[in-house]
Order: structure tokens, then C-alpha cells, then sequence
């Protein structure tokens, strides 16, 4: 009896491991940002030249300034839609995805003057931190 009990110990301690390791890789291949599909879209920091003393802008950085402008010349609405856009082509982005949405709901209360006028255009984009940040600057 003591011997079988080992016995499936040791085979459970060999297989689930394993079985661990390939449910996971097989979860990550059916994410949404695993496309087959080659292309691949780079976002420019600006079209003007960039100061010799200032390196290029990181990533983040450079979708937070392209964000902010979107929102002045058109509405926090446009701004949240292609964040959620550029954090769906690029995973890598989505850990600024709260900090950028943050900035873009205080950003969108400075325009708008009002917190409610700027809540209007609140989606569920990064966790509703647009949401958060649009309280924040209250």
C-alpha cells in the first residue's frame, strides 16, 4: 500500500510539471496579440527633428505626447480609442496604459474645465484609469 501511494507520487511530480508548462504555452498562443500577421506599426515620437541634446523619446513616451495633442485638437474619446489600439498591436505598452490613460483624464479636465464634462468620454480602457484620473485632478 505504502509503496503504491509512492509510486503515484512520483509519476503526478514527473507529469504535472509538464502539464503545467504546456497548458500555459498553449493559454499564451491564443492570446489576442499573437497574430500571425507580419505587419507591424511604429509610432513616430514627431515629425520634426529631434534636439541633439534629448535622446528619442521611449515608446511610452512618445504615445503619451501623440495621445495628449489627440486630445486637445480633438476629444478624449479619439485619444482613449487609439490607446486601446496601440496597447492591443503592442503588448509591450500596456504596462503604461494606466499611467497614460491617467494623464489623458487629467489632461481632458484641464480642457474641459469640468470634471463632469470630461467623465463623459470615459471608457474601460486600462482598468478605467481614464476614470482616475479625471477624479485626481478635481
Amino acid at each position: 500500500m505504502n509503496s503504491a501511494a509512492r509510486r503515484i507520487g512520483r509519476t503526478l511530480a514527473l507529469v504535472l510539471p509538464v502539464v503545467l508548462v504546456l497548458s500555459g504555452t498553449l493559454a499564451v498562443t491564443r492570446v489576442p496579440w499573437a497574430s500571425t500577421a507580419t505587419d507591424s506599426q511604429v509610432l513616430t515620437a514627431s515629425s520634426g527633428k529631434i534636439s541633439s541634446k534629448a535622446g528619442p523619446l521611449a515608446p511610452e513616451d512618445a504615445l503619451r505626447k501623440r495621445l495628449l495633442v489627440e486630445l486637445q485638437e480633438k476629444d478624449p474619446g479619439v485619444a482613449l480609442t487609439h490607446l486601446q489600439e496601440a496597447t492591443t498591436k503592442r503588448p509591450s505598452l500596456a504596462k503604461h496604459c494606466v499611467s497614460i490613460a491617467r494623464d489623458l483624464g487629467r489632461a481632458a479636465v484641464a480642457k474641459y474645465g469640468a470634471a463632469h464634462r470630461a467623465q463623459a468620454f470615459s471608457r474601460p480602457v486600462c482598468d478605467t484609469s481614464f476614470a482616475t484620473g479625471v477624479a485626481a485632478a478635481q
